[in-house]
């Protein structure tokens, strides 16, 4: 089977000796796996992990439940209303911090990839009427306002500037980049699991409720909606969550990042101009490709996950079978089939398991439909001279071994109820050919 680009081959080669051979149909990448280094484990328990009192569940670290003020004021936040369901809030002053439990919270980044300083001096950028309110409503409480103050002191101490040389009112000249910056942080409640007595049992994504993680993905995709509509410069908001430190996290607490850019990125400029020969690629090269080689881990109503090709490091990928390329316009049940499956691959990989979760959806300013997709990428494997010289990435793990841990798993997780029950996993799937509707190609 060829693929339709005519300078890339066939994603899937095994040699003879079982050497198996990726190619990436959208970006090219040559991963080689070799035979015999795939049964290695994958999870590393903490090393000497130490027991926990009481207060390290909400004091832990920065991002705890208790520590709310060590970070920029929060945007909004996600609390669980009377019917046993979760909605989202506005940001609250400090004295209201506690008057609720926040399960989620969307609050600016400390240290911002891309600053507020940036878009204004660059495009002019200024903050909307609803946001300035917000940010002087904030600064007239002396709470708030000592708050912000800290905030700003702390900030540049770490960059190494000295904050007793400028006066008060030049210290809160800084303020703005603490309210309508463009890079946000989704951080979730527990640092470690309900009932754990040690500093090794982290609360991750798989750890979480099913419907617990459906809060997390729709105040993560509500976090999108809102920075493209705060902002007309940025035509695409970056999504992703390092989850342990060997995956690049500050921080062992679960945690997503939002970044609105002033590109498309360069994958996506890729992907556009293949999509633009091939409005059908994402079908025949991904979900249709890892059908036709039985790489199908599990599918519901709305998305279906597969064990991905052609990536630097072990990689699951889920797709939104939405015919409606914006996460954040998808229907309440299109949001849960993704976080479901998402869900389910996390549970399966373990929280021990340092990964990437990386999301990917049509930049603001596209014509062509293009799917949302998750990658859960396992960072199970360190990058050397090999990969360096030859740009051919050595993966551990071949899509089948992927594969195969991953539905094991997810049977045994589904059996004890702590997946999504009505999920179809490997043969139970009946994935259709082009069964990702957003091509309008495809539809009546």
């Amino acid at each position: 089977m060829n693929s339709p680009f005519s300078t890339q081959p066939t994603p899937i080669r095994t040699m003879a000796d079982g050497t198996i051979k990726q190619v990436h149909p959208f970006t090219g990448t040559e991963v080689w796996t070799v035979p015999g280094r795939g049964n290695r484990p994958l999870s590393h328990s903490a090393s000497n992990p130490v027991a926990l009192t009481a207060d390290d569940h909400t004091t832990y670290c920065a991002f705890c439940a208790d520590k709310q003020l060590s970070t920029p004021p929060e945007k909004t936040r996600m609390v669980k209303d009377s019917n046993g369901g979760f909605t989202i809030l506005p940001g609250v002053l400090p004295g209201d911090l506690h008057s609720t439990t926040a399960e989620f919270r969307r609050v600016p980044n400390l240290f911002e990839i891309v600053t507020y300083e940036y878009w204004n001096k660059n495009f002019g950028f200024e903050m909307d009427p609803d946001t300035a309110m917000r940010m002087a409503t904030y600064l007239a409480d002396p709470e708030g306002r000592d708050h912000v103050l800290a905030i700003i002191r702390t900030r540049m101490n770490a960059a190494g500037e000295d904050p007793t040389v400028l006066t008060e009112a030049e210290l809160l000249g800084k303020a703005p980049g603490y309210f309508s910056g463009g890079h946000d942080v989704i951080v979730a409640r527990r640092h470690f699991t309900e009932d754990a007595t040690d500093s090794s049992q982290l609360a991750s994504s798989g750890t979480l409720t099913a419907e617990e993680h459906e809060a997390f993905i729709r105040f993560t995709v509500d976090g999108i909606r809102a920075l493209y509509a705060s902002n007309r410069y940025a035509p695409y908001v970056v999504v992703f969550q390092n989850w342990l430190k060997p995956a690049g996290a500050s921080f062992d607490h679960l945690h997503k990042q939002l970044v609105a850019i002033d590109e498309r990125g360069h994958q996506n400029e890729v992907e556009l101009a293949h999509l633009r020969r091939n409005p059908n690629m994402y079908n025949e090269w991904a979900v249709d490709y890892a059908g036709y080689h039985n790489l199908i881990i599990a599918e519901n109503d709305h998305a279906v996950a597969f064990a991905g090709f052609g990536h630097r490091y072990p990689t699951l990928e889920i797709y939104s079978k939405s015919p409606t390329s914006e996460p954040w316009l998808q229907s309440r049940e299109e949001i849960r089939g993704m976080s479901d499956l998402i869900h389910a691959c996390h549970a399966a990989t373990g929280p021990d398991v340092p990964c990437n979760e990386e999301w990917q959806h049509k930049p603001i300013d596209v014509d062509m439909p293009m799917p949302w997709r998750v990658m859960i990428k396992w960072r199970v494997s360190t990058l050397a001279g090999f990969e360096g010289g030859t740009k051919i990435y050595l993966n551990t793990l071949s899509p089948q071994n992927v594969r195969d841990r991953v539905v094991k798993e997810l049977y045994r997780l589904r059996d004890e109820g702590a997946i999504d029950a009505d999920m179809k996993i490997a043969t139970e799937c009946s994935v259709e050919r082009n069964s990702l509707k957003y091509n309008p190609l495809l539809q009546n």
